[in-house]
């Protein structure tokens, strides 16, 4: 029996133009909104010409004897990705994290279609390096980096994935009341909720934590260890203060939620894809044994 020829998966970022259509009738209405608030369509439009170009420019790069899919990001987790697939993710950074936790295996392609805007830090090939990345990553020959992820797993089995990092709170983002435990110590809290991040995610949520706090924390992204940091903790007369930072490597976080319906865990600040975390319930988060596999240029 021949085999199957390699599947590319092209995922594409929505542009804001995009977004326009989605929320007015036809362009024209959305001129006229737009242009009564003192706002012009034409910079939008430029930007979704130039990325439609990047796109074309990607597409052209599959070898013509290859199988290809395209989604955008609202439809990756509904698409079934094939475990031989590779997947090239045209837009920001975020857009790999979006597609990460959807993955088993499969190499990722990030391809930066605006350079000057775009820090590329997960995103680091050019569209005309399309072509060549994905020769060499069917080849088994192209760098990769195995980067590191995390799990929030729940008592009664239900688990998320993160590539940036998991948040532990109130729905409404009022106070979270829970019991800690890491590293040994254990601690009631009420807080604005806490989050754990990945060595990919410190760059991200966690830096605007840390710098406000003076903390710092060694997270390599390729390293199976996660730091937790707790936003605003409240000291009171049941409650502490002391366990609000710290890393992960042999143990993992064990948080007992004390709320209501309100409680959740959520990934990658994707608010929609989440696990309930009412009053009793307990997760245990820790890096997961799924890594990205992210192409890097040689």
């Amino acid at each position: 029996m021949a085999l199957l020829s390699p599947r590319a998966v092209l995922v594409r970022r929505e542009t804001e133009l995009d977004r326009v259509r989605a929320s007015h009738p036809s362009l024209a209405s959305a001129r006229f909104v737009l242009e009564r608030r003192g706002l012009s369509i034409d910079d939008v439009e430029a930007a979704h010409r130039d990325f439609a170009e990047v796109v074309r420019q990607v597409r052209a790069a599959i070898p013509p004897d290859w199988r290809q899919a395209g989604i955008s990001r609202a439809e990756v987790e509904r698409f079934v990705f094939g475990p031989e697939d590779i997947v090239l993710a045209v837009g920001p950074d975020g857009l790999v994290a979006n597609v990460a936790k959807y993955l088993d295996g499969q190499v990722v392609i990030g391809v930066n279609p605006q350079p000057g805007r775009n820090a590329g830090v997960l995103v680091r090939f050019a569209a005309r390096d399309a072509a060549d990345a994905l020769r060499a990553a069917a080849a088994g020959a192209i760098p990769l980096e195995q980067r590191v992820m995390a799990e929030a797993r729940m008592d009664d089995g239900e688990s998320l994935l993160a590539l940036n990092e998991i948040f532990v709170g109130h729905r409404s983002h009022q106070s979270a009341r829970y019991t800690i435990a890491a590293n040994g110590a254990r601690e009631r809290q009420s807080s604005s909720g806490l989050i754990v991040t990945t060595g990919t995610g410190a760059t991200g949520w966690a830096a605007s934590i840390l710098r406000a706090t003076g903390r710092r924390m060694e997270l390599p992204p390729t390293l199976p260890r996660l730091g937790f940091l707790v936003r605003e903790a409240w000291p009171g007369p049941a409650t502490g203060t002391d366990l609000v930072a710290g890393l992960l490597e042999s143990e993992p976080l064990l948080v007992t939620s004390e709320m209501d319906e309100g409680g959740t865990i959520f990934a990658d600040g994707i608010e929609t894809d989440r696990l309930a975390f009412g009053w009793g319930r307990q997760v245990h988060i820790a890096p997961a044994a799924r890594r990205l596999r992210l192409a890097v240029p040689g």
